[in-house]
């Protein structure tokens, strides 16, 4: 196919060519550099065309790749990388301390109550605390699955009644705002 030849038929494809990049990048100054580039690599690589096959099809792949192959660079760099040392940061001054001492001891006096607990109760409910299943722990304990279901109720119950009588109605209405949400 003949230098002329290529160009006519590539003007009588280039509305198509531009609907179609519009199409892609959404943006209309976007959609004309991305009809350049693809004229462009048309251009320089008119001798890879096989003359016979259709030259709408190979334009549009182009000009697909191209749409591609640029939204992966700019996803790339969108991505930051930081590479600096911390070990500069360490007595910047603004890093904050927390004191944890009040909920170290909130959760000592937690941790008793649970140990204040029936066996029969406690087992099931840390079980399930720790991400067991109802069905896992019935097949542990060797028990119903209601039984394991009911005693893990009780047990939240008599928390929340323990915790209501310790702290306050605050704190029991906020576990059983979470027990709501568990359930």
């Amino acid at each position: 196919m003949s230098q002329i030849e290529f160009n006519s038929r590539f003007h009588e494809i280039s509305p198509l060519l531009q609907a179609f990049a519009y199409n892609l990048t959404k943006n209309t100054e976007d959609a004309k550099d991305l009809m350049q580039e693809t004229a462009f690599r048309a251009m320089t690589n008119q001798d890879k065309f096989m003359a016979g096959t259709n030259l709408k099809a190979w334009l549009f792949t182009i000009m697909k790749n191209i749409f591609i192959n640029n939204y992966r660079k700019k996803m790339k760099s969108n991505t930051i990388m930081d590479s600096t040392d911390n070990l500069y940061y360490i007595n910047s001054g603004s890093t904050i301390i927390s004191n944890t001492g009040e909920s170290n001891i909130t959760m000592q006096e937690l941790t008793g109550m649970l140990a204040s607990l029936d066996e029969s109760i406690r087992i099931p409910f840390m079980m399930h605390y720790q991400g067991y299943k109802y069905q896992e722990i019935a097949d542990y304990l060797k028990l119903p699955l209601g039984t394991v279901k009911s005693r893990i109720f009780f047990a939240r119950k008599e928390l929340k009644d323990m915790i209501g009588k310790h702290y306050g109605q605050s704190l029991s209405v906020s576990l059983s705002e979470m027990e709501m949400i568990e359930d």
